[in-house]
């Protein structure tokens, strides 16, 4: 097997589980954290990196939410399971990044591991992000480029892969949907969630050798598990968030 088809079988097998990789971040956070000296950091600076970190959560959502909020059926923007693409998306934030949902995860769980005030999970949690994803995006690209030939590469020798340019933004032909946003990202959201407050449980443990989650996040952890549980019972036993032409 040539490094090119292995590289494609890799990517493809890793697409389809890259669901897990928050696994690999709670995995990865524990020593870290346990390593870190949290009397070291003042409360105010404590705080202000937690906001820092959750805003870059926030905005990685953010990135998600308007790119699956303008994507059709059938396009690479929100597959699953496998590589599926009726046509090549173009417009929205497809205009200015090739991958601007990667884009979004990546800000995602970088604002996660941030909550851990720790620089060296930061590093290596890039790095695996960086070796994890590179594979998936070369398996979607060459899966891209057999499908829409030239097309796909008039296109994407325009855009960066990761990195936006904001000056060539050219609007999404498909309507912006905050009901396909409420059928598609419960689950990440939900995920996020349990992310800070397994941050935030390791961390006091590790600093004061207690298990303890505070008020305001036990909060917000029980209010995002009713509404998923909400969200995820209309899609299943009801039409209200179907809609016509859209994943």
């Amino acid at each position: 097997m040539s490094l090119l088809q292995s590289m494609e079988r890799q990517g493809n097998f890793l697409f389809k589980y890259r669901g897990q990789f928050p696994i690999i971040l709670f995995a990865l956070a524990i020593p870290f954290i346990y390593s870190t000296d949290y009397s070291k950091i003042t409360e105010d600076i404590q705080n202000h990196l937690l906001l820092t970190a959750i805003t870059i959560s926030i905005a990685g959502f953010l990135i998600r939410f308007y790119t699956i909020g303008n994507t059709p059926r059938g396009t690479s923007g929100r597959n699953t399971k496998e590589q599926i693409a009726d046509v090549l998306n173009s417009t929205g934030m497809y205009s200015i990044v090739r991958h601007p949902l990667y884009l979004g995860n990546y800000l995602i769980w970088i604002g996660i591991a941030g909550a851990s005030f720790n620089v060296y999970f930061l590093i290596i949690l890039s790095l695996i992000f960086w070796v994890y994803y590179e594979r998936i995006i070369f398996a979607e690209e060459r899966f891209l480029e057999k499908k829409f030939g030239d097309d796909y590469l008039n296109w994407s020798s325009r855009l960066p892969a990761f990195f936006p340019s904001i000056y060539d933004f050219k609007k999404s032909k498909t309507s912006f949907s905050i009901l396909t946003i409420l059928r598609r990202e419960y689950a990440s959201v939900l995920a996020a969630v349990i992310g800070f407050t397994f941050i935030e449980l390791i961390k006091h443990h590790a600093a004061t050798n207690n298990w303890h989650i505070s008020t305001l996040n036990l909060r917000l952890l029980i209010a995002t598990l009713i509404v998923v549980l909400i969200l995820k019972s209309l899609r299943k036993f009801t039409t209200f968030l179907s809609e016509k032409d859209r994943s």
